[in-house]
């Protein structure tokens, strides 16, 4: 948090009320002396985290703004990392250090270079345009998986508005090849995405006829390349789920909200159970772990960046 100079500021008090256990398995993951920290704010919707340990920064998609911003850990402080982004959503590193982008305007998934230079990984499907790739995540083997629904091109607020010319489907890559296949070639709604961390389950937010949301959870391949038995693993209800990321005991944690006291971060244990909530004053919709030890959750809170 940027130091304060005003002694009238707020004072969050340790342990922080707004971290909830909701069951006592969580308790060993929240620190008593630590709190929700609002590190910046002014954006529009903000998505995206992707954290830089070697760089000691964060960089995240301002989506309507049609920018991705940058978070300095030593000096606290944000600049413009790329403008125009074509209206970038999804972040996420290879397993060489590259950042990999989906960009909703552009109707693409990049990956930017050490030198800066921007290389097309996929903007097409058996000679169809893609949706707007929404959300990423890089397989140990190298593999790119991203989830592409409809969102940036249903009007000019998050992309360019413009007919769909494939289905919402989830698809694999395989950037050593160029090979791009659907591991699921019909999914509404198909939008945030992790791996368990033995990689044997893949989960998917999903939106059954565009209603209420749901967490999927799929069994993959022992070849890494294929998906099947995919299942329930998490009703949303009327909450509104959308980005997560899985920790090393394999909980899901997830942006969340659809109202004052859903917003913020659920977190799941591995059988799909509430552990854990944490509450911000906004909705959030994507997150993930940085800083020196990966223990630090970023988190994309609409107009804010927490953490």
């Amino acid at each position: 948090m940027p130091i304060s100079h005003d002694p009238a500021a707020p004072v969050t008090p340790y342990p922080d009320p707004g971290v909830e256990i909701l069951d006592p398995s969580f308790t060993k993951y929240r620190s008593a002396l630590a709190g929700i920290e609002r590190l910046a704010t002014g954006f529009r919707w903000a998505e995206g985290p992707v954290w830089f340990g070697d760089g000691r920064f964060l960089l995240f998609s301002d989506i309507p703004n049609n920018r991705i911003l940058k978070w300095e850990e030593e000096t606290e402080r944000v600049h413009v990392f790329r403008q125009p982004s074509f209206y970038a959503n999804g972040n996420t590193r290879d397993r060489n250090g590259r950042l990999i982008t989906c960009e909703h305007q552009t109707r693409r998934v990049t990956r930017t270079g050490y030198d800066g230079t921007i290389t097309v990984l996929a903007d097409s499907f058996q000679g169809k345009r893609l949706n707007s790739p929404n959300d990423v995540v890089v397989k140990s083997d190298g593999t790119v998986w991203f989830t592409d629904p409809p969102y940036g091109i249903t009007g000019w607020y998050l992309g360019a508005e413009a007919p769909a010319e494939l289905p919402q489907a989830v698809y694999r890559l395989d950037p050593e090849t160029g090979e791009l296949t659907q591991v699921i070639a019909d999914m509404e709604g198909a939008n945030g995405l992790a791996f368990s961390p033995d990689e044997s389950r893949l989960y998917l937010v999903a939106r059954p006829g565009m209603k209420n949301r749901v967490i999927n959870v799929c069994d993959v391949s022992g070849d890494g390349a294929t998906l099947s038995n995919q299942r329930l693993f998490f009703d949303c209800g009327e909450g509104i789920a959308d980005g997560f990321r899985v920790d090393a005991a394999g909980n899901l944690w997830m942006g969340w909200g659809f109202g004052v006291a859903r917003n913020g971060v659920l977190v799941l244990n591995p059988d799909g159970k509430p552990i854990g909530h944490i509450h911000t004053p906004e909705r959030v919709a994507n997150l993930t772990f940085g800083g020196a030890k990966r223990n630090r959750l970023f988190m994309c809170g609409s107009q804010s960046l927490y953490s």
